[in-house]
C-alpha cells in the first residue's frame, strides 16, 4: 500500500525559513489537514512532497522510493495534486477535461478506453457535474470550475490526494457536499490526504491528524487533541483562537 515519508525536511523560500526538520508519514487510508497562516509554507510543501518543488534537504519518499528518482509517470499514478490555482483555461469541454485525469493510465492517446469513460462519467456524477459537460471550460464560473479540478483529480485514481485549497470558490452548502463526496471516493480507493486549508473548522470536520506549519519554520505533527487547541493554533496564526464545543463537535474562532 502507499506511504509517503518525510524526513527531516527543510524547506525555505527566499531567506525564510518554512520548515525545519519537518518529519511525518501519510499512509492510505489516512486524513490529514496541514495549517498555517498566510505564507507559512502550506503551498510549498504539497509542491515539494508532489516533486514539483526543490527542497534545501531532507528525504521524501513514496513507497521507499526517493521521489527525486522516480519519473513523473510513476508520480502521476500514485500522486495527484489540486492545485490552488484552480483549472487552467482550457480550450476544452468539461467532460474531455475531467478524462485528462486518466492521462497517466491511457495506453493509447488516439483511443478512449470504455474504462476510462466509465471512471469519468460517474465522477461527472459524483460531483453533479453531467448537466454541463458539454460546456467549454472557459464559460464556467470559479466554483464550477472546482469541482470540475476535483472530478479530474479523482478520475486520475491516485493513492495519495495532495489538496491545497480544495474549498476554494465553492459556496457553504458545495464546501460540504463536495468533500463528502471527496471522502467517500477517498475511502473507496483506500486513498490517503493531505488537505491545505485556511479553514481550521474544516480541516478539524474532515481530517484526523494535522501539521501545524509557524512563522518561524516550526512545525507541529499530530492528531487533533495533540494540535488543535488554542494555544498552538494561536501561536500559528498571530491572533487569539478561542475552542468551544457546539453539539459534539469542535468549533475554533478568532477572539
Amino acid at each position: 500500500m502507499s506511504r509517503i515519508d518525510v524526513q527531516s525536511l527543510n524547506l525555505s523560500a527566499a531567506d525564510k525559513v518554512l520548515c525545519r526538520d519537518l518529519s511525518f508519514s501519510l499512509n492510505f487510508k489516512e486524513s490529514w489537514g496541514l495549517l498555517g497562516k498566510n505564507g507559512a509554507g502550506k503551498t510549498s510543501l504539497i509542491h515539494s512532497i508532489a516533486g514539483l518543488r526543490e527542497f534545501n534537504s531532507g528525504t521524501i519518499k513514496l513507497n521507499d522510493a526517493n521521489i527525486k528518482e522516480l519519473r513523473r509517470s510513476e508520480l502521476a499514478r500514485e500522486i495527484g495534486i489540486l492545485f490552488q490555482d484552480g483549472l487552467e483555461t482550457l480550450p476544452s469541454t468539461v467532460l474531455e477535461t475531467v478524462m485528462l485525469g486518466r492521462h497517466p493510465h491511457v495506453q493509447s492517446l488516439f483511443k478512449d478506453d470504455s474504462n476510462d469513460i466509465a471512471i469519468a462519467q460517474k465522477a461527472l456524477a459524483d460531483f453533479s457535474l453531467q448537466d454541463i459537460q458539454d460546456r467549454q471550460i472557459n464559460s464556467l464560473s470559479g466554483g464550477e470550475k472546482q469541482r470540475v479540478a476535483i472530478a479530474m483529480l479523482t478520475t486520475q485514481s491516485p493513492n495519495m490526494y495532495l489538496l491545497d485549497e480544495p474549498s476554494n470558490h465553492l459556496d457553504i452548502a458545495y464546501q460540504m457536499g463536495i468533500l463528502n463526496t471527496l471522502l467517500r471516493r477517498l475511502t473507496e480507493q483506500n486513498a490517503g490526504m493531505l488537505m491545505a486549508t485556511h479553514d481550521i473548522n474544516l480541516a478539524a470536520r474532515f481530517c484526523k491528524k494535522f501539521i501545524l506549519l509557524f512563522e518561524n519554520g516550526e512545525t507541529l505533527c499530530g492528531s487533533s487533541e495533540e494540535v488543535l487547541n488554542q494555544e498552538n493554533l494561536s501561536r500559528a496564526y498571530g491572533c487569539e483562537i478561542h475552542k468551544m464545543e457546539d453539539d459534539g463537535r469542535t468549533l475554533f474562532f478568532p477572539a
